[in-house]
């Protein structure tokens, strides 16, 4: 039985080497997107993780290809597309702050994925369902799947772990983003936000406030991300603050994925959701010292390497 089952779009990423994409003179070949992150995060930790995409019949798309078979992740539920492209993805350097990014993905291979691509899922009896709200911008099919995605979910009464991942360059307007995205939100069991991305969907700013406007529309948990001060959560019985790892910042880009890790690694060992959100702060602060979307994604002994240190 799988662990969990999520679906997206990976993209070839070529990071420069300045602060200024136009700038960098040499780029160095990753491979980013927020669902296969969280699935190389979990894999590397043991965890059986089902991930569906589709890639361009392209140089790019084989790399991506190969390189999930090596990480462990099935490769059964991945098409390949003879008639459209992967995307990819240029990234600046940058050591403080988010870096400047840049896509070329319209028309993607994956952003014409529809629910047809997930119906597999109906045979699945998975323990949670991931989800982002890229795949809510990326295309009217994507759109369509994740709603199908969710919509198994609830008949079968599989939790939803929705992070919003705003990416403002996928939407006709911040409004329409923002409806998009709550609508989606007000579904999911645990929702997990950076502060910022909160702040854009309701327009408020206390971390308790946002919490309870969650809350208040049916959602059973939502974490917050705080960055440097960790992060905050809030359910219906209890909120609490769980302090962030301090380390040196080589790029912030993938931290966010790697929170999401620990938090679903931490629910499927059983551990209680505090402990859990301590290892999600790990694994994002493991994240945040490497230059690409997934090199700092630990397997078990890495985590408790680090875990071990920081105590």
């Amino acid at each position: 039985m799988a662990d969990v089952v999520t679906f997206g779009e990976p993209m070839v990423l070529l990071a420069g080497d300045r602060d200024k994409i136009y700038d960098s003179n040499h780029f160095t070949k990753y491979i980013a997107g927020s669902e296969l992150n969280v699935s190389v995060g979990l894999a590397r930790l043991g965890h059986d993780v089902i991930y569906a995409t589709k890639l361009g019949e392209d140089p790019f798309g084989r790399y991506i290809y190969d390189f999930i078979k090596k990480e462990g992740i099935n490769p059964s539920y991945i098409k390949f597309d003879s008639s459209n492209l992967t995307g990819l993805m240029f990234k600046s350097k940058k050591e403080n702050g988010d870096p400047e990014i840049f896509y070329f993905r319209k028309h993607s291979a994956a952003s014409f994925m529809d629910q047809k691509d997930l119906e597999f899922v109906k045979l699945l009896n998975p323990k949670f369902i991931h989800l982002t709200g890229i795949t809510l911008g990326l295309s009217t099919n994507t759109r369509n799947a994740f709603n199908f995605l969710l919509k198994i979910a609830k008949g079968k009464n599989v939790p939803v772990i929705f992070d919003p991942n705003l990416r403002p360059q996928l939407w006709k307007d911040k409004d329409e983003m923002a409806k998009i995205i709550n609508d989606a939100a007000f579904s999911s069991d645990i929702f997990l936000p950076g502060l910022k991305e909160a702040e854009i969907l309701t327009g408020l700013l206390d971390p308790k406030m946002i919490g309870h406007f969650y809350i208040e529309k049916g959602v059973k948990i939502v974490i917050i991300k705080m960055g440097e001060k960790g992060a905050f959560v809030i359910s219906k019985d209890e909120s609490y603050d769980v302090p962030a790892f301090h380390v040196k910042v080589v790029d912030t880009v993938g931290a966010g994925d790697g929170f999401d890790v620990g938090i679903i690694s931490g629910l499927l060992d059983g551990i209680s959701l505090r402990e859990a959100i301590v290892r999600a702060n790990a694994i994002g602060a493991m994240q945040v010292m490497t230059p690409g979307d997934n090199d700092g994604l630990p397997n078990r002994a890495k985590l408790e390497e680090f875990l071990r240190g920081a105590r």
